[in-house]
């Protein structure tokens, strides 16, 4: 498979998953107006909590769910490793605990989160200003060579403001 195959497919699962969620919010909407909840499924067991369709729609998300999560697990196992451990060869220990702890975090959140609408209020607050306004401020300030930009010249001073805005805009965010 070539890359340019990767990512077409990647391209076409994309839009569909788009299509998909946004026609269930679309219903949903459609369907209670003002009355619909952050977890849209729980808005649906209002009408009939046994319904066949739910229950069956319920596994369904479960499932997806389930299976998403070791291809999930895998990429942040992995840059964890190579981040504290590059030097050291595998060890199946060292790589039963990072996924054991990773998983333990998980499931405190789910836990502790009230519903998913606070989840995602966590994640948006944290992942937005990073990819926007600090990772590319600190990828400008340590990847452009001392030699060629200074670290006290104007465009890596003014990145690094950029990047404080950015972590400004996190703590104001998560408050």
């Amino acid at each position: 498979a070539s890359k340019k195959k990767m990512q077409r497919v990647s391209n076409i699962s994309i839009a569909v998953m788009y299509c998909m969620y946004f026609l269930a919010a679309l219903f949903g909407y459609l369907t209670f107006y003002d009355r619909v909840e952050s977890e849209l499924l729980h808005t649906y067991s209002y009408v009939d909590p046994f319904d066949i369709l739910i229950l069956c729609v319920r596994v369904a998300v479960l499932t997806a769910v389930t299976l998403t999560v070791p291809i999930v697990l895998f990429p942040v196992r992995r840059a964890i490793q190579h981040m504290l451990f590059q030097h050291k060869e595998f060890s199946w220990i060292r790589h039963t605990i990072i996924a054991a702890v990773l998983l333990t975090l998980i499931n405190l959140l789910v836990i502790f989160a009230p519903t998913i609408l606070g989840i995602f209020g966590i994640i948006g607050a944290t992942s937005a200003p990073c990819l926007i306004f600090i990772f590319p401020a600190i990828f400008y300030i340590r990847i452009m060579p001392k030699d060629k930009e200074p670290n006290k010249s104007p465009p890596k001073i003014l990145a690094a403001c950029f990047a404080g805005l950015g972590v400004l805009f996190m703590i104001m965010s998560l408050s």
